[in-house]
């Protein structure tokens, strides 16, 4: 039987940034704090490594959805060797950066003791928009590529499409071209004087206009959705860029999706994740820090992140 005094440290972003009205973390640590267990707060930066040991400088907190007072730290910082931990959540949001698989690479190392969720090495392994080509029969037309001369003859073939960083997140740098659009040539140029990376070009999808769906899974089984509908003008549909989420169910295809990547998630351990899909497609596979419980649980009247603990004490 579990201790109802677990340890369980959150690498996420600062306390004071969280948006207790939508942030997924924030209620998966108020349910760890209703079953008892201790938690604690670090930054992905405040990570060390010495001597075969993983580090952070972490703060013990308490949580309250209280708008301008949803915490309290009930420390200073104290060295906490996560090695001690029972589990270690890593929730930090993307840039899916080298700080972030840096961080996976020194959770890695703490895997045989502690439970880290989502498992760090396939988390590396699985950067949201690269992941999806692991499914081509599920994602739209897609190329991956440098070449400008691609992304045209791409645009030829497609039409209308949308050009976005590979390792983007929150619809940042989303950028929609039409047939004959006169600034491929130099939104080309900016994304290849700003990064090293190729770029991702999609043909473009006009049911987003009609909604791009969240889909939550949990060791890969389909939970709840939310449909996210862009702001006029928009193609983007992210909450954090002007969409506006609604109630929504899974048609037919959504669940044939799930049910066909569901089983390569949970074998990977995958415990929490989101998946985007615009009509019949997919698009995204969020496991890095995927969002969406609190809209799911106010449409739905669950609470998907105590699904999400009955999970992890399995685990355990």
């Amino acid at each position: 039987m579990l201790s109802n005094d677990l340890q369980v440290a959150f690498q996420m972003d600062p306390m004071e940034d969280v948006n207790i009205d939508g942030d997924s973390t924030f209620v998966l640590m108020l349910e760890a704090q209703s079953r008892g267990y201790t938690l604690w707060h670090y930054l992905a930066e405040d990570l060390s490594y010495k001597d075969g040991e993983v580090y952070a400088a972490a703060r013990k907190v308490e949580v309250r959805r209280e708008k301008g007072n949803h915490f309290s730290y009930l420390s200073s910082d104290i060295t906490l060797n996560l090695r001690k931990v029972d589990v270690v959540w890593m929730r930090q949001d993307p840039p899916f950066d080298m700080a972030y698989i840096t961080a996976t690479h020194l959770l890695d190392l703490i895997e045989d003791d502690t439970l880290v969720m989502n498992n760090p090495a396939e988390v590396r392994n699985a950067p949201e928009k690269l992941f999806v080509a692991k499914f081509k029969n599920l994602m739209p037309p897609t190329l991956i590529t440098r070449s400008e001369d691609e992304v045209k003859s791409f645009r030829t073939e497609h039409g209308e499409i949308i050009v976005k960083p590979l390792y983007g997140n929150g619809g940042a740098g989303v950028f929609h071209l039409r047939a004959g659009d006169s600034n491929l040539g130099s939104l080309m140029e900016m994304f290849l004087e700003s990064s090293r990376e190729p770029v991702m070009v999609q043909k473009f999808l006009p049911e987003v206009r009609q909604g791009d769906k969240r889909i939550i899974l949990i060791e890969g089984e389909a939970v709840g959705a939310i449909n996210r509908v862009p702001a006029d003008g928009e193609v983007r549909s992210n909450l954090v860029a002007g969409g506006t989420a609604v109630r929504s169910s899974l048609t037919a295809r959504e669940q044939e999706i799930c049910d066909t990547i569901g089983p390569d998630l949970k074998k990977r351990g995958l415990t929490f994740v989101g998946i985007d899909v615009i009509g019949d497609w997919l698009t995204e596979i969020n496991v890095t820090s995927p969002t969406g419980l609190q809209a799911v649980n106010q449409f739905d009247g669950v609470r998907l992140e105590a699904q999400i603990w009955d999970a992890v004490e399995n685990k355990l």
